[in-house]
């Protein structure tokens, strides 16, 4: 069983850190039947998943009221995000987008037991009607020109898009920059010398 860093390596609440042990348990006991994440990332789930997800939680400007995350399978990070944000930024609604009908169970159930005013949307992307979010996250889902694609009509007017990407986000760039214009923000991972975190807004079509 994964106990986590502890809440002050977190920075978050108690209560936050309290809700984040539950959601792991949560995950571990799910994850042999549905293959949540990777088997082999379980021992090491507060640092590659949680911390992970967490930093991402906090990039929400102020002013910023919903937040989607396409994709969301497991709840990495958008699960987690809504955990951190119910006790940092309760103003923040925190929607989840998985087309995984089993994958999108276990995130109402989990959101039930949390207590998370967290809303579910068990469908494709595509078919999702416009939520008009103010930030977008996603998580392993699909390469960056893709993802813009996805999140284009999800976009709120100067919404921003929250991705967290790999060795290969330079090329994931350099090739979305054929199809959009955008700014963009590389943030280090605070998880993995070789990740990123992209923060884009300004988006537009070429």
């Amino acid at each position: 069983m994964s106990t986590g860093p502890g809440a002050v390596a977190l920075d978050v609440s108690r209560e936050t850190y309290a809700r984040l042990q539950d959601y792991v348990r949560l995950l571990e006991k799910w994850n042999p039947s549905i293959n949540l994440v990777s088997k082999t990332t379980l021992p090491e789930v507060w640092n590659r998943h949680i911390l992970d997800s967490v930093q991402i939680s906090t990039m929400a400007r102020p002013g910023d009221s919903r937040w989607a995350d396409l994709g969301s399978g497991g709840g990495l990070p958008g699960l987690v995000v809504a955990i951190v944000l119910a006790g940092a930024r309760p103003e923040v609604t925190v929607t989840l987008v998985e087309s995984d009908m089993r994958k999108a169970a276990f995130l109402k159930t989990t959101i039930a037991a949390l207590d998370l005013q967290t809303k579910v949307l068990a469908d494709r992307i595509e078919r999702v009607e416009p939520l008009a979010a103010d930030v977008i996250s996603a998580r392993a889902l699909a390469p960056l020109d893709r993802l813009l694609g996805l999140s284009w009509r999800q976009l709120a007017p100067g919404g921003q898009c929250i991705f967290p990407k790999g060795r290969a986000a330079a090329a994931e760039l350099a090739a979305a920059h054929e199809n959009w214009r955008f700014q963009c923000e590389e943030i280090p991972s605070k998880t993995s010398g070789e990740a990123v975190i992209l923060r884009l807004q300004e988006i537009t079509r070429v």
